[in-house]
């Protein structure tokens, strides 16, 4: 059981747990976790954290879609931000608890404002990680913005 898992059920919220076979040699975790769940790419959102620079702490979190790329633009305006990076690896594993690949939007030991891209409101349920590689969590996107503190915003590109 992960925090993220915890964080879900202490909520009383309708979710699901997913799990697969993680491949170490995936070149990318999200489309790997589509791939081997069979869900289309659009479903399932990777968790992204940024930073100010490539030396400070992460300050968002941003989920976006599998095969799309975080606009870092798109983000830094949504955060009243001028510039962002994405969160050193390393920083964002201590500031999340998680290890990369595996982080989570739930659960996180540093609670940090999370934008979840647009194209999420439009779906009855979306896939994130649930804390560590191969475990997923299907939830409604207004459950996972309420235990995030989420908003949504278009920051994919």
């Amino acid at each position: 059981m992960t925090p993220a898992i915890k964080q879900a059920e202490k909520a009383g919220i309708p979710f699901e747990v997913l799990e697969y076979e993680h491949d170490s040699r995936a070149p990318s975790y999200g489309m790997e976790a589509a791939d081997k769940l069979g869900l289309a790419p659009e479903l399932v959102f990777k968790t992204l954290m940024v930073a100010l620079d490539e030396k400070s702490a992460p300050i968002a979190v941003a989920l976006v879609p599998v095969a799309q790329q975080l606009n870092l633009k798109l983000a830094a305006k949504a955060l009243g931000q001028k510039k962002l990076v994405m969160a050193n690896p390393a920083a964002a594993e201590r500031s999340s608890g998680y290890l990369v690949g595996g982080i989570s939007p739930l659960g996180q030991k540093k609670p940090l404002p999370t934008l979840i891209d647009a194209s999420a409101e439009s779906l009855k349920q979306m896939h994130v990680s649930a804390g560590r590689r191969g475990l997923e969590i299907a939830i409604a996107p207004p459950s996972l913005a309420g235990l995030c503190r989420g908003v949504f915003v278009a920051i994919a590109g």
